[in-house]
């Protein structure tokens, strides 16, 4: 955690989720980038500092699974409907609906595919055409100094707002901290002055009307209670991660296509000292209700793989697809050893 604050997600307010959680990622993305792709640096208007800032920029609607809602931002790719946002913004979504509010229209999104630990997500959106896209800049022409707007969906309103700031620093890594009491690392990102709020997250970074960010995470200074600032995700890694989704190959860090589902909610660490996944919580009708999994479990294998930690087990089960059968071991308290095959199901992104 940075010294002088805190550094929050800028996702909109949302409900905790039973069930679900992120993986928490830590090694650095190798994403490859689909050959013929469209979408490159200065892709969109040759004049992009004559545009408003909000062209292409479109507010993200969640539902959540269990209950809720959550709302954030999202930037036009292409005009048939890609758009990419922060993972956070997506996660636990049993639905997704964005907006162009310079056209009023609204459209079903899927998740394609996301990032944990690059906290990057690619929709889809439904019957979408010639939609606004925004221009691409430049990361690597960044300096200190320089002047950048963001644009977000400040408190999740549905309106879209613009910040001024400066540029403070590159290259930056800091710990995030969300609303469900988890936190994550995340490396390479852009510091800014622009006071980014709850609900910003997604919406863009620009410098000279081109995108060169998305933005992902607000400081909260102490000392003066409100937002100080904020972080930024460069473009050229959260295209990275589009470029690997849109190539359908999976990876350790990215992940391709519909979630699994295996329906617990898991302790970040295991009080009974045992290696394993400590289970706090079931949902009902899940497979892991189904195979006989209840509270205080520990899950100490998924297929032929040990598990030894939480994380571990959510890595384990976002490499397989919907619909898999998994034989799982883990411990009764009570009982002692068990097991049982699971069939997972589709379930929210995480």
């Amino acid at each position: 955690m940075l010294s002088y604050g805190v550094v929050e997600s800028t996702r909109g307010q949302r409900r905790r989720l039973i069930g679900l959680a992120a993986v928490a990622a830590t090694a650095a993305l190798a994403g490859a980038f689909a050959a013929g792709s469209a979408i490159a640096f200065g892709s969109a208007s040759a004049s992009p500092a004559a545009r408003s800032p909000k062209t292409g920029v479109v507010v993200v609607n969640t539902r959540l699974y269990g209950g809720g809602a959550a709302a954030g931002t999202g930037i036009v790719l292409t005009s048939s409907g890609e758009v990419v946002t922060n993972n956070h913004v997506i996660r636990g979504a049993s639905a997704v609906r964005v907006t162009d509010t310079s056209t009023g229209r609204s459209y079903t999104a899927t998740v394609a595919g996301y990032s944990v630990s690059k906290d990057v997500a690619l929709l889809k959106l439904a019957n979408a055409s010639g939609l606004a896209t925004v221009s691409l800049g430049n990361p690597n022409a960044l300096s200190r100094g320089i002047r950048v707007t963001a644009v977000g969906n400040a408190g999740g309103t549905g309106v879209l707002t613009t910040k001024t700031g400066r540029l403070t620093g590159l290259h930056e890594s800091i710990t995030v901290s969300d609303d469900e009491g988890g936190s994550s690392r995340l490396t390479g990102v852009i510091a800014t002055s622009a006071p980014l709020q709850p609900g910003d997250s997604g919406g863009p970074l620009l410098w000279q009307g081109r995108v060169v960010g998305i933005d992902a995470a607000a400081t909260r200074s102490f000392s003066i209670g409100g937002s100080a600032g904020g972080y930024a995700i460069p473009i050229d890694t959260a295209l990275a991660v589009v470029h690997q989704v849109e190539a359908g190959k999976p990876s350790s860090l990215v992940h391709v296509g519909p979630t699994a589902f295996l329906g617990v909610a898991l302790a970040p660490n295991n009080s009974f000292g045992q290696t394993g996944a400590l289970v706090q919580d079931v949902v009902p009708g899940s497979p892991a209700e189904k195979a006989g999994i209840g509270p205080d479990d520990v899950i100490v294998s998924f297929g032929s793989r040990t598990v030894t930690s939480a994380n571990g087990l959510r890595s384990l089960v976002l490499t397989v697809s919907p619909g898999r059968a998994v034989r799982l071991g883990w411990v009764d308290q009570v009982n002692g050893q068990d097991s049982a095959t699971v069939r997972l199901v589709s379930g929210p992104p995480q």
